[in-house]
């Protein structure tokens, strides 16, 4: 069973699917790039605002240091009343620096959290496509059918003929007649793990030990052959076990999907801006020029929000803000894990192939299949980088 990660292209032809697939790899550098870009504006902005509210608050604090000095040593009463008035008009300018001050802050996160949040649409699809047609996964396929080994086919169609022989004698023979049948040769899908496979090598071993020993030739190749068989069902079982955890990834990536579309369409309609335009303008738009315009639109808008906001729910405008960044953290956060989660199982088809490899019928192809897996692990690891992405999610906003 191969790994199913390419949800949204099961029905398309294998070239098609490859060039989908190396084509939003290189659209995920860009887009990384695009939105490096404007992160790095928004953070530039934000410096520029910071280095101007620690001036204000240097020179603020100064003039008020400067007041309570004189305070002390002022006789006259008016002069002192004025002081005084000073004195906390300071104060205000203080407290409203402070408060300009928040909002940039969180305006630089809500900018970060929904640049970050389109563009994730981008990051989602080279990792639904990533396993396509992946050389590693048709050579472990080819690897792991004994037809594709040579004299197999040959030799299986004499066990066919053992077996139709047998059948009407041993219960045993007729059950593998009857799955013979169905699949119809052994190239088509015979299981070779399960309690189906432990009674196909059953039945080879009762015709390997049928076999005269003064047939020596005939006897030679079928124990051979029975060796190849009883090691590929083992092996098909050990790939099997990987092969299954791949499920539940499909099914996290699913899920992340899901919670991804959900988060969006909450933002885009938070800051007022179609989720059509999203799909026009972003998703579907092949020019990157018109892309980044298009981000650089939503940067604006979710600094007004923020702005809007603070002005029509003033108790509540951080806190609705504050959970806007959380969610989309937590699904750049999954997105992390997901691609740490296929790093690790990656890794796991190089332990099967490393206990294979000296097996001296399927260990020469195990060498074929390092080399495969190295490129897809080196593929996957320039594409993807889960622990400097996880790394750069927990530091994505600025401290509030």
């Amino acid at each position: 069973m191969k790994p199913l990660l390419y949800l949204l292209l099961t029905a398309l032809p294998a070239s098609k699917v490859f060039a989908a697939d190396t084509d939003s790899m290189q659209l995920a550098v860009v887009e990384q790039s695009m939105r490096d870009k404007i992160l790095t504006d928004i953070q530039t902005g934000f410096e520029v605002k910071n280095k101007s509210f620690d001036s204000t608050i240097y020179q603020l604090n100064g003039r008020i240091q400067r007041l309570d000095s004189t305070l002390h040593y002022t006789a006259n009463k008016q002069e002192k009343l004025d002081k005084i008035l000073e004195r906390v008009q300071l104060l205000e300018d203080k407290q409203r620096a402070v408060e300009q001050n928040e909002t940039d802050v969180y305006q630089v996160n809500y900018q970060s959290a929904v640049i970050n949040l389109v563009s994730m649409e981008r990051e989602i699809k080279p990792l639904v496509l990533f396993h396509a047609t992946e050389d590693f996964f048709d050579g472990l396929t080819e690897t792991s059918n004994p037809a594709t080994y040579s004299g197999y086919s040959e030799w299986f169609g004499k066990f066919k003929k053992y077996v139709e022989k047998k059948k009407s004698k041993e219960a045993t023979f007729q059950a593998i007649s009857n799955m013979l049948s169905l699949s119809g040769s052994v190239s088509a899908s015979i299981p070779l793990t399960g309690t189906i496979g432990a009674m196909l090598c059953n039945g080879m071993a009762t015709y390997v030990s049928s076999i005269s020993h003064h047939q020596k030739q005939l006897r030679t190749e079928a124990e051979r052959m029975f060796t190849l068989t009883v090691t590929l069902s083992q092996f098909n079982s050990d790939k099997d076990k990987i092969d299954n955890e791949w499920d539940d990834i499909t099914k996290s990536l699913g899920q992340l999907r899901e919670d991804y579309d959900s988060v969006l369409s909450r933002n885009l309609c938070m800051i007022n801006s179609p989720k059509g335009a999203f799909v026009t303008c972003y998703s579907k738009e092949s020019d990157a020029d018109k892309r980044y315009v298009y981000l650089s639109d939503l940067r604006h808008k979710s600094a007004n929000e923020v702005t809007l906001l603070k002005t029509t729910d003033p108790k509540n405008w951080k806190e609705a803000v504050y959970y806007q960044l959380m969610d989309v953290q937590s699904l750049k956060m999954q997105y992390g894990d997901i691609t740490s989660r296929i790093s690790q199982h990656i890794d796991k088809y190089n332990a099967l192939i490393n206990k294979y490899k000296a097996d001296k019928e399927i260990g020469p192809r195990m060498a074929a299949l390092q080399i495969k897996l190295n490129t897809l692990k080196e593929t996957f690891d320039h594409t993807f980088d889960p622990k400097q992405y996880k790394n750069t999610v927990a530091k994505m906003y600025k401290l509030m």
